[in-house]
């Protein structure tokens, strides 16, 4: 049988006292390190608490003291308090210099917007290249007329031949002929404009000679002329690759004068552009450079407040960094401005070493701030009537229709009606080369029968010689051949019809269907062209009506930002706000500003663009387009400016 075990009485009244006593401590231990918590959660927000009553507490009456001479210089022997001993150091700087690299800023020239454009117009690069365009085109429309010059050509020769002879029928009996022959040819040839014709005239003349004895005439002097005109019947005479090459260099010489207007549009809206960006350059670098004046005022207050108790020190470095900030901003102003000036002088100026190159412009036209009042229905009317894209397209198409009648032509047979009128003359000196040769034989036995005649009283037998008869117009010089030429004693004429076709004709084919392919694809881009000028007007007229609904908004916001700023100082003197909140209204005002300027600008260029969409550029700008691309730009002064594409 177990037996418990039981514990005395006083080892348990012992244990029970150790449990109480450990229980008491950790409640003081767990009470100390929650009061610990508290104490380390409160410490913070006592001591901000603290500083915000010292920062709005009342400004004593030194606070409102200037403690400077009206020398600039500090009033002597002042009473330094704790804070201005714990002052920082902060370096005093210039204000950032307004030095350009290559520019003398002291060296302005004014300078308007349409004068701007006149320098473009007269000067530009890619308008100067246009022009030469033009002029190109001009020269390839003299070139295809040139097919229609008639060609003149001579050719002379000398001619000495000599020739065997195998027996005395041949003309000699030393068993060889030598002749000499010296002419001319004379050809005018060429192709008529009309109904596609050709023609060819040669005159030919020589003189003779030889020592054939059976010639009657030695020298002799043979000439002719000859006059053949070729007519197309099918084809070649509606429409021949000659004339098809004329209308196409007009058409073209129409297309580069038209692209000479579109590259003219495009430069001045881009010269619009520079100039409205070279003067939001100019007043951004305006207002950054107030910015940094209003930031040092701002610094050297906060230094005397400092000075005299009224502002903690580290209220000079935010001011500080606030400098600082608005320096970096000028600096970053005036490289705007270089570079919207280079911008410009480049669409502006020919060369590199043009002295305006050193020189700084300053814009004189005052910035447009009413903004074209077009519905969109009339803009984009205004636009398919006056772009000049829309011009190149129809002179794409015009061309794409002769070439589709010249390869249409080219389907029919070849059937050519021809004819031939020859004239000849002829004239020379009677030649006597002794007897006869085939009489030579019988010499002996014709002088014995003419002995025999004589003394019977009877008349010799008749000389024969190997002339033979030659009618008297067949004999004298040049000039004899010649009249019987022109009096057209010789005549020969010829008339007759060609005829010609290639099996399958392939070629004429595949180019006719080729031209109608090109006649759908221009039909199609035609189409497209119009849809983008579509969007391109509606764009534009949007972006002309943002950004003067911008420009209001920016106008309300500079104003209120003033004001704000304005009472946050009024605050700060009297007590009532902190240099972060001063500081924050001065940055929201340049912020403003800057806004503002920008939406001048944006509004600007946006009209510029307008323009360029609608295709009313020459209009808004007074530049009348004169014949053969002339432009001439009429100024408010009534002075003009003539800009000639030739």
């Amino acid at each position: 049988m177990l037996m418990k075990y039981q514990k005395p009485q006083a080892i348990k009244e012992t244990e029970g006292r150790r449990q109480k006593a450990g229980s008491r401590r950790q409640e003081v231990v767990s009470k100390l390190f929650s009061l610990f918590l508290v104490i380390c959660l409160l410490l913070p927000v006592v001591t901000l608490a603290q500083e915000e009553c010292e920062e709005k507490k009342p400004k004593s009456k030194l606070a409102k003291l200037d403690l400077t001479t009206p020398d600039g210089n500090a009033a002597q022997n002042p009473t330094p308090s704790p804070q201005a001993a714990q002052m920082p150091t902060v370096q005093t700087r210039p204000l950032p210099p307004v030095e350009r690299v290559g520019v003398n800023v002291a060296e302005q020239t004014p300078l308007t917007l349409e004068e701007a454009i006149a320098f473009a117009l007269a000067n530009n690069k890619d308008i100067n290249a246009s022009r030469i365009d033009v002029e190109l085109a001009r020269f390839d429309v003299t070139a295809a007329k040139g097919v229609y010059d008639p060609k003149f050509s001579v050719e002379t020769y000398a001619e000495h031949r000599e020739t065997p002879v195998a027996s005395a029928i041949g003309g000699s009996a030393s068993g060889k002929l030598t002749s000499t022959d010296i002419g001319a040819t004379t050809r005018l040839s060429g192709n008529s404009p009309l109904a596609g014709g050709v023609y060819q005239l040669d005159l030919t003349s020589s003189r003779q000679t030889t020592d054939n004895q059976f010639t009657s005439l030695n020298p002799q002097y043979p000439s002719g002329i000859t006059a053949t005109y070729t007519q197309p019947l099918l084809k070649g005479r509606s429409a021949d690759d000659n004339r098809r090459r004329i209308e196409i260099a007009k058409k073209n010489l129409s297309l580069t004068d038209s692209q000479f207007r579109q590259r003219a549009i495009e430069t001045i809206t881009r010269v619009q552009q520079a100039y409205w960006d070279l003067v939001s350059a100019l007043r951004n670098l305006q207002v950054q450079t107030d910015a940094v004046n209003q930031a040092r005022t701002q610094l050297e207050s906060n230094k005397r407040q400092v000075a005299q108790g009224t502002l903690a020190p580290i209220d000079i470095v935010s001011a500080e960094v606030q400098v600082t900030n608005f320096e970096q901003n000028v600096y970053l102003a005036q490289e705007s401005v270089t570079r919207a000036e280079n911008n410009l002088k480049q669409l502006m100026l020919p060369k590199r070493t043009e002295k305006l190159w050193s020189r700084a412009l300053l814009p004189t036209t005052p910035m447009n701030l009413d903004a074209p009042r077009y519905e969109l229905d009339e803009a984009v009317k205004l636009a398919l009537a006056s772009r000049p894209e829309l011009e190149q397209s129809e002179r794409n198409a015009e061309i794409n229709k002769i070439n589709q009648k010249f390869f249409s032509n080219q389907l029919k047979p070849q059937v050519d009606l021809f004819g031939t009128f020859t004239s000849s003359g002829l004239a020379g000196s009677l030649a006597n080369f002794g007897p006869n040769p085939f009489t030579a034989g019988t010499v002996a036995l014709t002088n014995r029968v003419n002995e025999i005649s004589r003394q019977l009283g009877l008349d010799p037998l008749p000389t024969t010689t190997t002339t033979g008869g030659v009618p008297d117009l067949l004999v004298g010089g040049s000039g004899q051949s010649f009249s019987n030429l022109f009096g057209f004693n010789f005549p020969t004429a010829r008339v007759g019809v060609r005829f010609s076709f290639p099996f399958g004709n392939r070629t004429a084919k595949a180019n006719y269907g080729r031209s109608l392919a090109e006649g759908r694809k221009i039909e199609n881009q035609r189409e497209q062209l119009e849809q983008t000028i579509e969007a391109d007007v509606r764009n534009s007229l949007q972006a002309v009506r943002s950004a003067q609904a911008r420009l209001s908004a920016a106008i309300a916001s500079r104003s209120a930002a003033e004001q704000q700023y304005e009472s946050e100082q009024r605050k700060f003197q009297a007590g009532l706000s902190t240099v972060f909140l001063v500081l924050q209204r001065q940055q929201e005002l340049i912020i403003a500003r800057g806004r503002e300027v920008q939406a001048q600008t944006d509004l600007n260029k946006a009209i510029a663009d307008f323009q360029r969409a609608t295709g009313s550029t020459f209009k808004a700008n007074n530049i009348v387009v004169l014949a053969d691309s002339n432009l001439q730009q009429v100024k408010t002064d009534d002075k003009a400016a003539v800009i000639n594409n030739q």
